[in-house]
């Protein structure tokens, strides 16, 4: 089942937290920003219902990567938590990058491999984890965050093990880690110490806006960079009043010094309701936050019947 999918939405409180204090300290150490950056998109481009919206109406899947880097400047690669990318697929991945138009340039995002992350829990992955890196760090100015996205299982007891992992990471790769275990959050001195080692670390965290999983909503910063995983309902219209509440939580934090924001949004399902939210998100963002992110370009749809 898809982390967090819940079908009564009505029963669920999908305002967002007010935030743990520790991230006073990340706004104590910043200066407010009139321009900061930020990265949207989704998390993928493969989906043929984008055929005709998304991309043009005789799109090739082999150049659907292409369309995709021309409408939006970042992806979260999911790609990656299941296989280690080969020198190829960094190279094909480069070239589109380099093509797109957007002003920020275009980030992948990637995730780390389950084998890591999920099977091994973290542990006796040296050499996986060295060819994983190598292989990411090589996409150059086109890297963005990388995510390592912690098992269900792995709880506040393995702390050791993520902090020796997080260690053996070079400075140069910056790593969001998103946790899911409920222990991490159940109690406010866990979760405030996990920001404050995280801090320390100069690692970041990633904040998810799930209906079924408002634990994970934690609102906590551990840098003046944000990752966030915003999981839609199928075009529900709670998706676009949760979007609203992001947008103005945004505005404030971008004030408060927020230097950076990898925003992934999943329109949920087969995530074709994406686009037309993310263009949601994008005019809305422009609007109240003073931003100029490029929107893309979604061609509207025929419906059947209405020729006549």
């Amino acid at each position: 089942m898809e982390f967090g999918k819940i079908q009564n939405l009505d029963a669920v409180n999908l305002s967002l937290p007010p935030g743990p204090a520790f991230n006073a300290r990340i706004w104590a150490g910043v200066e407010p920003t009139t321009r900061p950056t930020v990265f949207i998109g989704g998390p993928i481009w493969a989906n043929k219902d984008y055929v005709g919206k998304l991309y043009p109406s005789n799109a090739k899947e082999r150049d659907f990567l292409h369309y995709y880097t021309h409408q939006f400047n970042t992806i979260e690669l999911n790609l990656t938590h299941y296989q280690i990318p080969t020198p190829g697929m960094i190279e094909k991945w480069k070239t589109e990058a380099a093509g797109s138009p957007d002003r920020t340039g275009f980030t992948y995002c990637p995730k780390f491999p389950q084998i890591i992350s999920h099977e091994r829990q973290l542990v006796a992955t040296e050499a996986l984890t060295e060819e994983f890196v190598n292989a990411v760090l090589s996409l150059e100015e086109f890297l963005g965050m990388s995510f390592l996205q912690l098992p269900p299982n792995f709880g506040p007891d393995k702390w050791p093990v993520l902090e020796t992992f997080l260690k053996s990471l070079p400075d140069e790769l910056d790593v969001a880690v998103e946790f899911r275990h409920p222990d991490w959050f159940s109690k406010a001195t866990v979760w405030q110490q996990t920001l404050e080692r995280l801090y320390l670390l100069r690692r970041h965290v990633v904040i998810t806006d799930v209906a079924g999983r408002r634990d994970v909503l934690h609102m906590g910063l551990s840098s003046p960079i944000l990752t966030l995983r915003f999981i839609a309902n199928e075009g529900h219209p709670t998706d676009y009043s949760r979007a609203d509440a992001w947008v103005q939580r945004l505005k404030t934090w971008f004030e408060k010094g927020l230097q950076t924001a990898y925003l992934f949004v999943h329109g949920g399902g087969d995530n074709d309701t994406a686009p037309e939210l993310i263009l949601y998100w994008i005019r809305e963002l422009n609007k109240h936050c003073g931003l100029n992110l490029r929107e893309p370009v979604l061609q509207p749809q025929v419906v059947q019947g209405s020729l006549f």
